[in-house]
Parts: C-alpha cells; structure tokens; sequence
C-alpha cells in the first residue's frame, strides 16, 4: 500500500512540475514582410514564459479568415479600414486590440523636392486599384492639393475630386509601376512596399501619410470574445514598447512608423473616414 501510495505521490508531483513548467502557446497570423518583427516579440515574449506561434500566410489566404476559423489566437497584417471592410463583407466581428505601426503611402519625384514645387496642371501618378486610389486622393487632400467628394467612400475614381484648385492631372497606373511612371509624370503616390523594392525610403518622400491617417494605422486584432485576455494584453504591451519601436524602425530603416494609439483614441478615424 505504500508503494501505490508512493508511486501515485510522485505521479502527481511529476505532473504537477510539467504544469508549472509549461507556458502559454498564442499562434499569431502574419505575412513575410512583418516576420523579422514578430521574431524579435518572439524573443521578448519567451523571456516572460509566454511562447508565440508564428504562422505565416501568402497573399492568396486572408489571415483573418484564419482567425475566424480558430487556425490562429491573434494576426498581424492590417489596417483597419481593411479590418472594417472585411467585418462588413462577411459579417464578423473580429476586433483591434493595439496599434502596432503605419507603413505610410508617400508622394515621390524623381524631378522634384518640395511641396512648393507642385504647380498647375502637375501631373501626379497614382495607384489604380480603388483602395489604394482613394488613400492617395487623401493624402493629397490632407496637404489641401486637392478636395474628395462630399460622399466619398475611401475608394478612388475619376469622379471622387470634388475641388482641384490646382487643375493637377491625376494619372491611375498599376500600383506596382508607380515608381517608373515618375519618369514620364511629375510626381507619383507609391505605396510603401512598392517604395521599398525601388530602392526609395519614406525620407526620400515630398509628403507622406502620418498618424493622423487612422484608418491605415495598423492593428493586432482578436475575436471579440478573446479581446479583454490577459495573455494577448501582454503581447500587445510587448509590441508598443520602446525597444521594439527602435527595433522597427531600424530593421526598416524608417520606412514603418511606430504606433502607440490607445484603443479609444483610435475608435475616432471613422470621423475622417469610412467605407
């Protein structure tokens, strides 16, 4: 009898120190080009007993259908005017629980410098799928180069300018020529990725988009019923410290913008814009 009892003690001691010894497993859906980050929170997170899962996805799978799905606790990839678009085309809730960085679109010139330098009828290059087109049409509006229509929906379109005092021609060009195209037009509006793979930095930018720009800052996002958990809170502070800002913005040599925006003040970007 006391060697049964013996034996089931130490079972129970045994399973007892595996339990203490285990740590909390989060899956985070990410792309490529966010990996190096999440590697760094990976790091930090292990030194705190909490064990990051990095699932990275192509651009042919949305990591928000991951999520819904349960594939993944959290993900990582998106704005959240994206987030919104998606929650209305497919009736989820799936929420942001912190603000990670913006990747801002800029305006760029292989002939110019300043902003002084757009005059009359400047042609400017943009990107023409409509999402893009219409975050363009924004960042232009936001330096007063030209005004949206009253009903603008964020997507772009001959007919989204409602004022251009500047009678500047907008040029729609596949996003990913944009940087060519400065050749042959005054000024282009690239999209940060774009901008990177042709060798130009956001520094190199005449004018570019900023934390006033909420819709495009970027998010960690949760299911709604997960968003108030203890464990993905402290991702979250993990990602919005200082050590990972300066890590960010030297792996990207400036290029992403660190954001550290309380979930409320954030709420406010559907009073500058909405789908």
């Amino acid at each position: 009898m006391n060697y049964i009892i013996g034996l089931l003690t130490l079972l129970f001691l045994l399973v007892a120190c595996a339990k203490a010894g285990e740590k909390d497993v989060v899956k985070v859906g990410i792309r490529s080009s966010e990996l190096k980050t999440w590697e760094y929170i990976k790091e930090q997170a292990a030194k705190e007993d909490l064990e990051l899962e990095l699932v990275t996805f192509s651009a042919q799978f949305d990591p928000n259908q991951a999520l819904e799905e349960d594939e993944v606790d959290i993900n990582a990839f998106q704005h959240v005017a994206y987030l919104n678009l998606f929650n209305t085309n497919n009736n989820t809730d799936l929420q942001a629980i912190g603000t990670t960085i913006m990747a801002p679109i800029g305006l760029y010139s292989n002939k110019y410098s300043t902003l002084a330098d757009i005059k009359e009828g400047a042609k400017i290059a943009v990107p023409n799928d409509p999402s893009n087109w219409g975050r363009a049409l924004l960042l232009l509006q936001e330096y007063d180069l030209l005004t949206v229509t009253d009903d603008f929906d964020g997507n772009g379109g001959e007919d989204r300018i409602k004022d251009n005092p500047k009678n500047l021609t907008i040029l729609p060009v596949e996003g990913a020529t944009t940087p060519r195209v400065m050749e042959d037009a005054d000024f282009a509006v690239i999209n940060n990725g774009v901008a990177v793979e042709a060798g130009l930095l956001l520094k190199d930018a005449i004018i570019h988009e900023n934390e006033t720009a909420k819709p495009f800052i970027n998010v960690i996002v949760a299911k709604a019923e997960d968003n108030d958990k203890a464990t993905l809170k402290k991702i979250v502070d993990i990602y919005q410290r200082e050590d990972t800002a300066n890590f960010i913005t030297d792996i990207s040599k400036g290029n992403y913008i660190p954001v550290k925006l309380s979930l409320e003040e954030l709420a406010t970007w559907k009073q500058f814009y909405s789908y």
